[in-house]
């Protein structure tokens, strides 16, 4: 096997595990976490997660947790600190907010 082959192998194969490992963390959160959360007194603060850290609801063309395509996008959410979402100041000026905008 040259050399050549041997990069192109291996560059497949490290494209392929990171395909793989992406799926598998773009899931939807379980029942089970979602309740965990909510008894952790935790809320859903939309506008908050940096791109690929949103805990769910990352709008069109997305699936669910770690699907947001840009930073602070406003229609995926995070779970934060009950009580705290409104207060959190986002780089823009903007505020984290308990609704989808």
């Amino acid at each position: 096997m040259s050399a050549k082959s041997f990069v192109s192998a291996a560059v497949l194969a490290g494209a392929v595990t990171t395909a793989l490992a992406s799926i598998a963390t773009a899931a939807p959160l379980t029942k089970a976490e979602e309740q965990a959360a909510m008894a952790a007194h935790k809320e859903q603060c939309f506008g908050v997660a940096l791109k690929g850290q949103n805990d769910c609801a990352a709008g069109p063309g997305t699936t669910c947790q770690g699907t947001s395509t840009v930073d602070f996008q406003s229609n995926s959410w995070k779970f934060v600190q009950g009580g705290t979402c409104t207060n959190i100041v986002l780089p823009n000026g903007k505020h984290g907010s308990l609704k989808a905008s």
